[in-house]
């Protein structure tokens, strides 16, 4: 939603593979945009400073933080969400192992985590457990469930190889 005399301006972007037209308000964070205009809910605001990684999102094939980053800098740009990451086969298996390994905890920043480690896994399929801590060091699990989440990235990666 808009206030009333706040400034806005267009933009045009693809979201999760559909182009998008909207006019936002220039101060509305891109995960703010997601969640409220577009209900795209799968992303989570957590801290608002960019420190927990509950935001994170895909920008032109990059994780961002979705609470640093504005709407308006979506202008022109491809944005994924966890939502439409589910038909990845990479995201696919670190759901799986996240849910099998008791990962999931109570599940406000997996969406962030998965993204992350799906991250990981295209630039480096075989990560040690010191790479995937690593990695997602910029995630909080405030249910501190992070050495379920390093055996479900491991677990991922290692079945992503054939193992």
């Amino acid at each position: 939603m808009r206030k009333s005399g706040e400034p806005a301006l267009d933009i045009a972007c693809e979201v999760n593979g559909r182009p998008v037209e909207a006019r936002v308000p220039v101060r509305r964070s891109l995960v703010d945009w997601l969640r409220h205009d577009l209900g795209l809910t799968g992303s989570h605001v957590g801290c608002e400073h960019g420190v927990c990684g509950a935001c994170h999102v895909v920008v032109d094939d990059k994780v961002v933080r979705g609470c640093l980053m504005l709407a308006v800098q979506a202008d022109g740009r491809s944005v994924r969400t966890i939502e439409q990451a589910d038909a990845s086969p990479v995201v696919r298996a670190l759901q799986d192992a996240f849910y099998e390994r008791a990962a999931l905890q109570c599940g406000y920043c997996t969406p962030g985590m998965i993204l992350q480690a799906a991250e990981l896994l295209a630039a480096s399929p075989a990560p040690d457990r010191a790479e995937i801590r690593e990695a997602l060091s910029g995630n909080y699990c405030r249910c501190t469930g992070y050495h379920a989440i390093v055996d479900a990235v491991e677990t991922a990666a290692r079945r992503l190889r054939g193992g």
